[in-house]
């Protein structure tokens, strides 16, 4: 596995903690949809599915003039259709709409290059 590819499970574990810290149980990791692509993760919170995208990046070095974009700026209009896409798959396959409906989340993981990582959860990005 690369070095990307490591870092990206990494985040994509962090989050999934993060998620069931807040109550939120996690139903699928990973989830793909044909061509239309994947769900980093689907979870279950209360009655409404959360289709989660979940985006890692490593923080500049200290004193760095390096270019450092957040997690939370990678999600352009066109990455958010591809999202709602991909819900409506997860809707079609799994018997419709729950309850509660479906929100799009972002977690967002900053991983500085000495100390813990900073996990931030935003919800109904999309």
């Amino acid at each position: 596995m690369n070095a990307t590819r490591a870092l990206g499970r990494y985040g994509e574990e962090l989050a999934a903690r993060r998620l069931s810290e807040a109550g939120m149980a996690v139903l699928a990791r990973n989830w793909r949809c044909g061509r239309a692509g994947e769900i980093d993760i689907v979870a279950r919170d209360g009655d409404v599915a959360v289709i989660c995208e979940v985006k890692t990046r490593r923080g500049a070095p200290p004193g760095s003039r390096a270019a450092f974009e957040h997690p939370m700026a990678a999600v352009t209009p066109t990455k958010a259709e591809r999202l709602r896409r991909l819900a409506a798959c997860w809707i079609d396959r799994h018997g419709g709409p729950p309850p509660g409906g479906v929100r799009i989340d972002l977690v967002g993981v900053v991983l500085p290059r000495r100390g813990a990582a900073v996990v931030e959860h935003v919800r109904g990005v999309a």
